[in-house]
């Protein structure tokens, strides 16, 4: 039975890495976790191969889609379809700070738009049965006081939204790169902690360079739940332990060969569709970590697999570098 849709850990919806195969793989480790698409825009949805970017394999789930965009009915016609797919969520980015969404009107600008992003939010609600979330930062430079914060969670709220994952840093709009907004503006947990305090009705998950389970303990003692993004791509076999420190489950913790074992029919069959392993590979290279070999596990995966003509033998010695690990 597939555990219940629970935000009391999720990774964090990251452009160019969770992709249906990274999310696939990140299932191997963890049964619990609450899964994020990366970023799709409304345009990609309704003018695009709208089946492309909803395909997922049902393991995957409990799983959202995260949508960018700002056109109320768009929105919702997009929330509409995630559900028709079976997604058992849908979420709206208030957070992408990169000057490409931000021309239209996508992302972190959106916090400079309490009122709008309220009425994108009824409009999703309104069409759909899953729940409307929202990802957001504490602010933008020149709408980052706390008062700002407050007028933009509670606008949305009065709209219908129960749950706000909170990125907690402002997002800079201009001179930084997307990169450079993850890293620059300084984290402040405190302001969402205040956030929590003042609006203790509503779910609010932390998002923010949460590295390790002892921070996000020490994190659930004041939220709701913790969104971890780029430490659970690098280092994916944090999300091993989750299950069983975090939800309480008794099974057996999945070894690192297992993991990647288990991935043998999935990467057949992507193989047998006609693509390439490294679509699937790139995407577990995180598992060679601090062991020896762990550096001849990444090339077998990263270089030797552009020059050979039997991947699935170089995935059974990728398989055996694990063995114990």
């Amino acid at each position: 039975m597939r555990p219940a849709l629970s935000r009391r850990f999720s990774v964090a919806p990251m452009m160019d890495w969770t992709d249906r195969h990274c999310r696939y793989f990140l299932r191997q480790l963890s049964q619990h976790a609450l899964l994020y698409t990366e970023m799709v825009t409304t345009g990609a949805l309704l003018h695009g191969d709208a089946q492309r970017f909803l395909r997922y394999d049902e393991t995957e789930r409990p799983l959202a889609l995260q949508l960018g965009g700002s056109v109320p009915a768009e929105l919702a016609e997009c929330a509409k379809l995630a559900e028709a797919a079976g997604y058992d969520e849908v979420n709206l980015n208030v957070g992408c700070p990169s000057d490409r969404v931000q021309n239209n009107m996508i992302g972190a600008c959106l916090m400079g738009h309490p009122s709008l992003v309220a009425d994108c939010v009824k409009a999703m609600r309104d069409a759909v049965d899953i729940e409307v979330t929202v990802k957001h930062r504490i602010g933008i430079n020149g709408r980052d006081s706390y008062a700002e914060l407050c007028d933009f969670v509670g606008q949305v709220r009065d709209a219908g939204c129960r749950s706000f994952t909170v990125h907690a840093r402002i997002a800079i709009l201009e001179g930084l790169s997307p990169k450079q907004n993850r890293e620059v503006p300084p984290l402040r947990y405190d302001i969402a902690a205040q956030l929590k305090q003042d609006f203790p009705d509503l779910e609010i998950i932390l998002n923010g360079g949460i590295k390790t389970l002892d921070e996000c303990r020490a994190h659930l003692q004041t939220f709701d739940g913790v969104m971890l993004g780029r430490e659970a791509y690098h280092n994916p076999y944090l999300l091993a332990r989750v299950d069983q420190e975090l939800f309480g489950s008794e099974a057996p913790v999945i070894s690192r060969a297992q993991a990647l074992r288990n991935m043998r029919p999935y990467i057949e069959q992507h193989l047998s569709e006609g693509g390439a392993m490294h679509h699937i590979t790139r995407h577990v290279l995180g598992l060679g970590q601090g062991f020896p070999g762990a550096r001849r596990f990444r090339q077998l995966l990263s270089v030797d697999i552009h020059k050979t003509r039997d991947p699935l033998a170089l995935l059974d010695q990728a398989v055996a570098l694990l063995e114990g690990r």
